[in-house]
């Protein structure tokens, strides 16, 4: 169902240092910028060197086509935020800060990756669900993906011009705003508020409700206003405009077909986004087998206590037609990049199989993003982020799940089952994807907690200006293209020099790990906590996966926030304890007809001298599902309790009876 709750700021702030230092820079271009004269479609070098271009760049856009700059700029935000991502396409093959979309050679460019093989359904109980196959691409591509082809016809600029000059790529976004003005015979009108219905168009939403939220999150914008510096460090202010009152009748003359309404009362999703059902199919397939999920009754029949996100590795159409069968995984939705539009698959009562374990299937919901982890620059859209971020807070609500890195999980933060299946887990949404501004954007932003000598650190470098150095997005061992990340590498000393530390379970000859883009042996990301382990010049070392590990934080730019927390070592008397992927009750628990499932401790040591943040606190659970009729499930629960610990990028689980608990000084 629908729900009226609260929802968050569509607008929140980042929060990174060195952004809002140049935002207080930013603040001095001024206003006026909007109604500069006409100037060519091309900016001289010189030109392009100034903080300012791409401010004027938009004014004169804006004025070209009789735009009002405050909704052109709104407008771009909500699809790139002003970056220009060096005219590499988004998921949803749109270029440059307009998002003008052409799929023909987006998609072309776009290599797609082949997935481990991981077995997303995570139980060994029942046969492994089909792997992921490769589907053509389309070949009728809908308007929403050919808008720079209409923006050539309306602006006489080339295609190429249009993808590659940021000039250019905003005159033609311009021009099909105006275009859809003109459409819905409206004027060209000075007041932005006349502008709500064209807005609502720009996207090529199919449906009434996904124009309408479109258009609701650009006016968002245009009230509260932004500032930024971009990819191309460029200055770009929009001022708030917070009187202005959109004319959102405007979005019935768009002639959209409903907004599902026949479906409203079969999704669970806030009000404040577009939502519809496209049903995971559970059926009985040959014998005993069926798919796609497992029928439940969540929460009442088991806590769900994590949310995971995923990115599909495919385009929107191809990951609907993959959830359409019924010999394949599931997930519990998805969502669509280019105007953020939502689709529930398997209702949140229920178990979907995405996260390949069976313990984190059992209690989570699986949220997949259209998009593609190794290609940084195949990027996602503001609205994406924003929509999705209102979903979870929405699913965390309802659900009773923290807003934090300990609940909201990254696919490549659920930790393999058994030592066997560590190499097969999936690593996306990888270490490009921004949880710092997706967390500001649920109104959690990770802030200092602790003092500057805490003894627990939350992992947070400013995504903008934090570029390690990736590798294998193209091709395996060359270098991706630069791009800010989220994540921090890990090192055995406090040298830029010395080795990764090693993960064993992914390497078990005891390798190093590596700077490829799908390793996350030495990698922590945003908003996972660890304990300190100690200090030196300008670097920080934490306890991760058994070990000392380094990462570089210096005092003038640093890359963790403290923190305080709750940790968890070894008890005394104890020199060392397993760690888990899952948390299965004991062999006691298991009643007759439900098969006892193994403890497998996973290839790691948490040492006596060693702590690590606590997280979830759990009882030892396990779901026997393997009949199509529900009535055959069984939910065993034991006396054991577990304990959810950030133990490397991934997470992993003690029993509470092998450790003490203390909080963290500072």
């Amino acid at each position: 169902m629908r729900g009226s709750v609260p929802e968050t700021p569509r607008n929140a702030p980042r929060t990174g240092r060195r952004r809002r230092r140049r935002a207080q820079a930013a603040g001095v271009i001024a206003t006026a910028a909007l109604l500069l004269p006409l100037a060519p479609a091309r900016s001289t070098a010189a030109e392009r060197q100034r903080p300012d271009t791409l401010q004027r760049e938009f004014a004169t856009a804006a004025a070209a086509y009789h735009v009002p700059g405050n909704v052109l700029l709104a407008l771009s935000y909500l699809q790139s935020r002003w970056d220009t991502h060096a005219g590499a396409p988004s998921v949803t093959a749109g270029y440059g800060p307009m998002h003008l979309t052409d799929a023909a050679t987006a998609l072309a460019a776009i290599p797609h990756h082949s997935e481990p093989g991981e077995d997303a359904r995570g139980d060994a109980a029942r046969p492994r669900a089909a792997a992921r196959r490769a589907l053509p691409p389309p070949t009728t591509l809908p308007a929403r993906l050919r808008t720079l082809e209409r923006a050539a016809e309306l602006t006489s600029l080339s295609p190429k011009e249009l993808r590659e000059s940021t000039a250019a790529n905003l005159r033609g976004g311009a021009a099909l705003l105006a275009a859809e003005q003109k459409r819905l015979g409206l004027p060209l009108s000075k007041d932005p508020a006349d502008w709500y219905g064209a807005v609502a168009g720009y996207a090529g939403a199919s449906d009434v409700a996904t124009a309408r939220t479109f258009a609701d999150d650009v006016f968002d914008v245009l009230r509260g206003g932004q500032r930024r510096t971009t990819d191309s460090g460029q200055q770009v202010v929009l001022p708030a405009s917070p009187d202005v009152a959109p004319r959102t009748g405007q979005v019935g003359k768009l002639g959209l077909a409903p907004a599902h309404e026949d479906e409203d009362d079969d999704v669970e999703c806030p009000s404040s986004v577009a939502c519809e059902s496209i049903p995971a199919p559970y059926q009985l397939l040959e014998g005993k087998d069926y798919g796609n999920h497992d029928i439940a009754d969540r929460p009442r029949s088991q806590k769900v206590d994590f949310i995971v996100i995923h990115d599909t590795e495919g385009t929107w159409e191809t990951t609907i037609k993959l959830i359409k069968d019924p010999a394949y995984v599931s997930w519990n939705y998805t969502i669509r990049s280019g105007d953020g539009h939502i689709a529930q698959h398997v209702p949140t009562k229920d178990v979907a199989w995405h996260a390949g374990n069976w313990y984190v299937n059992a209690k989570s919901v699986g949220i997949e993003h259209e998009g593609f982890l190794a290609q940084p620059d195949a990027w996602y859209t503001e609205e994406m982020y924003r929509t999705s971020a209102r979903l979870v807070r929405y699913l965390a609500r309802e659900l009773d799940v923290p807003l934090d890195r300990q609940h909201i999980l990254g696919h490549d933060n659920v930790p393999g089952t058994t030592p066997a299946a560590i190499r097969g887990m999936h690593t996306d949404p990888g270490p490009f994807w921004d949880w710092a501004h997706y967390f500001d954007l649920m109104d959690r932003p990770f802030r200092t907690t602790g003092s500057p000598f805490s003894g627990v650190v939350t992992i947070a470098p400013d995504y903008d200006d934090h570029e390690p150095v990736y590798t294998g997005c193209a091709k395996p061992g060359e270098p991706c293209a630069p791009h800010g990340s989220g994540a921090v590498r890990l090192h055995t000393a406090p040298r830029e020099d010395a080795p990764l530390i090693r993960d064993i379970g992914l390497r078990p000859d005891g390798s190093p790990s590596t700077t490829d883009v799908n390793d996350t042996g030495a990698r922590a990301s945003t908003g996972q906590q660890f304990a300190v382990a100690d200090r030196e010049g300008g670097w920080t070392a934490i306890w991760y996966l058994g070990q000392r590990a380094w990462f570089r934080d210096p005092w003038w730019g640093p890359t963790a926030v403290g923190s305080r927390g709750r940790l968890v070592t070894p008890r005394e008397g104890l020199s060392e304890i397993p760690v888990y992927g899952r948390a299965y009750p004991e062999k006691d628990a298991y009643p007759a007809g439900v098969p006892v499932q193994a403890v497998t401790p996973l290839p790691y040591k948490l040492l006596a001298g060693q702590e690590y943040v606590l997280g979830a606190t759990s009882p030892g659970e396990y779901l026997w599902a393997t009949t199509f009729e529900p009535a055959g499930h069984r939910v065993v629960r034991g006396k054991d309790v577990y304990y959810e610990i950030q133990f490397g990028h991934r997470v992993a689980f003690v029993k509470a009876a092998d450790v003490t608990v203390r909080t963290s000084d500072w």
